[in-house]
Order: C-alpha cells, then sequence, then structure tokens
C-alpha cells in the first residue's frame, strides 16, 4: 500500500450576472452638510467586499477621498432596487449604478462650485483630497465641504445622484436566431495537485496554482483574499461537504459543525494566484468581478488530480475517502496516469 500524488487542471469562462429583464441594480449617492457622502443600496455585501468597492468606484468618480463615502446597505424596503447578490454580478452590475449616481451627483457638485468660485463649472476639477479648484489656477479652490454648505444652505441645491445598470438587449441574428446571453465573461485555469492514499482513500490537498482572469482589480488585496477563500470552498464542497446522512429523512443528517464535515487549518495548503487584468469594455473602471468564479474550477481540477493519482473517476461529490477505496478496489488496485 502506498501513496500517490497527482495533478488535475481545469480551465473555465464564467458569465457575469444575468440577462433577464436587463438584470437592474440602482444606486444613490448623496453629500451631507459636512461634506461626506452616502451610497444608498439595496446589494448586500455577503463579505465579498462589495462596500469597499463600491466605496472606491464613488469615490473615484465623485474625485474625493474615499475617506468621506460611505455605504449603507441596511434596507431594501427604503433602498433603490437591486437583482441580487449572485451571479458575480456585484462589481460590475452595482458598480455601474453606482459610478452613474456618482457622476449625477458630481455635476450638481461642480455647479455649486461654480457658483460660488464665480467660474464655469466645466473650468473646475477635482483634486480627490476634498477640494475643488479652478484648472491652472490651484489657490482659487473651495473645500467640498464649504460646496456642500452652501449648496444646501445657500443655494437651495440637493449634491444628490441617480444611478441604473441595465444590461443592453442582445442584437438577434436574423438567419441562426442567436444571440448574446453575457455583456463579458471572466476566465480562469487551475492546476491542483492532490496525495491519494490507496489503503485509505484518504485524499490531501498538496498545492495548488492558479491564473484568473477578471477584468480590472479595483482592490487587488480584496481580490486576492476572495480567491484564496473561494478557492478553499471549492476543495470543501469537492472533499467534505455534504449534508448526508440523511436516511430515512433529513432529520437524520448532520447537526453541527462537528458532524458537518469542512477542512480546518491543518488541511491549507500552498496556493499561488496569478491575476490577469483585461479591462472589461462596460465594466466600471473595467472591472468584472470574480464572485462564483473563485470556486468553480476547483473540483473539476482535483476530480481530474484524483484520476491522474490512482486512476478512479468519482463523479459524485463529496469525493470522500469511502468513494475513493471503493472505486480503487473496483478496478483492482490504483493505477497511477502518466504525469505531465
Amino acid at each position: 500500500m502506498s501513496k500517490h500524488r497527482g495533478r488535475g487542471m481545469a480551465s473555465i469562462n464564467y458569465p457575469i450576472g444575468m440577462n433577464l429583464g436587463g438584470d437592474p441594480s440602482q444606486a444613490l449617492v448623496h453629500s451631507n452638510p459636512s461634506g461626506k457622502f452616502t451610497v444608498a443600496l439595496s446589494s448586500i455585501d455577503l463579505g465579498q467586499g462589495m462596500k469597499s468597492v463600491t466605496r472606491q468606484i464613488c469615490a473615484e468618480t465623485l474625485g474625493v477621498p474615499v475617506e468621506d463615502v460611505y455605504v449603507d446597505t441596511a434596507d431594501s424596503d427604503t433602498g433603490p432596487h437591486c437583482m441580487g447578490s449572485f451571479a458575480s454580478r456585484g462589481t460590475h452590475r452595482v458598480g455601474n449604478a453606482v459610478m452613474a449616481a456618482a457622476k449625477e451627483a458630481r455635476a450638481v457638485m461642480m455647479e455649486a462650485a461654480a457658483e460660488e468660485l464665480e467660474v464655469n463649472a466645466a473650468d473646475l476639477q477635482t483634486d480627490g483630497r476634498g477640494n475643488i479648484h479652478v484648472k491652472g489656477a490651484p489657490h482659487r479652490s473651495i473645500s467640498t465641504r464649504d460646496v456642500a454648505i452652501a449648496a444646501q444652505f445657500k443655494q437651495g441645491k440637493t449634491i444628490s445622484g441617480r444611478g441604473i445598470f441595465l444590461v443592453p438587449l442582445s442584437q438577434v441574428d436574423p438567419e441562426t436566431g442567436e444571440m448574446s446571453p453575457a455583456t463579458c465573461y471572466a476566465h480562469a485555469c487551475l492546476v491542483a495537485e492532490v496525495e491519494v492514499d490507496d489503503e485509505t482513500g484518504d485524499v490531501a490537498m498538496v498545492r495548488m496554482d492558479s491564473a484568473y482572469e477578471l477584468g480590472r482589480a479595483l482592490n487587488p488585496r480584496l481580490v486576492e483574499q476572495q480567491l484564496v477563500g473561494g478557492a478553499w470552498m471549492g476543495i470543501s464542497h469537492a472533499l467534505y461537504e455534504t449534508p448526508e446522512p440523511y436516511y430515512p429523512d433529513p432529520r437524520n443528517g448532520p447537526r453541527d459543525f462537528v458532524e458537518y464535515l469542512m477542512p480546518g487549518p491543518g488541511d491549507i495548503c500552498p496556493h499561488d494566484i496569478a491575476v490577469l487584468e483585461r479591462p472589461a469594455a462596460d465594466g466600471p473602471f473595467g472591472a468584472k468581478g470574480p464572485g462564483e468564479m473563485c470556486a468553480n474550477p476547483v473540483l473539476p481540477a482535483i476530480a481530474n488530480a484524483i484520476f491522474n493519482a490512482v486512476g478512479v473517476r468519482i463523479d459524485e461529490l463529496p469525493i470522500t475517502p469511502e468513494k475513493v477505496l471503493r472505486a480503487i478496489k473496483a478496478q483492482g488496485g490504483a493505477r497511477p496516469q502518466p504525469r505531465r
């Protein structure tokens, strides 16, 4: 009896968002008298970092410091409509809506500043540090705080903006009826290396190497964290997680996280990630977003690696030691495949 190593690869392309009814997301942006801005969304941050990214998008579009922007996702009744946080759509759909809302709010802000400085709004620019000044004459400036105060208490203006993003209707080929179901796709390739014990059927992760093309990484650290976390979610689905046994009914399934198996710190393996940036033409600052794509290539890559290690194909998840051992015995022993 021995342990066998194997490598498996899987590559995917993943459509960003959906194309049902335009897949809309809306956003509202407004300032308060202190010159701080609030982004109101009904899009929920599930831990993927959407609040941070939309905050960055809003600040960059307005031309103000990121610390001057607050994102509120507290209430879907009073917030603007959103289809939801699924289909890897958050950064792309919601980001576009936030950008549109911030552009409208910026236009009002610049008009208010122009009135205070007695110039044309087209002659003004923001410095990203909370100031608006005349192009070519930086000494003629006003803070966004003072603009907000003047707009609300002197000029009677509301510095606010509304934004919505809709997926354009796809063109239909008159001869074939062919349509495009998505506006952009993200891509990934992952190589998994495993070690399979042919006596116990146990599968241990050795390492992973992956490359993800996801438009532009607006927050590289968040992207890396999402890719690492998503990969381990994929490993968990591939080798551990299941509601079974549930016979004779679901009440006999796992009752807590002691019985519901998931990988722990001791199961972590090295993971080398390459992020490839190919900005999307219709994405906010070129972004698409990793989303569900983090986990998608992991499962087939692990299944392929197990086949490479011992020569058995497991087509039912999770790939438990029992399934691996039964398959090995059914074929008369481990049959390692050539490694490339």
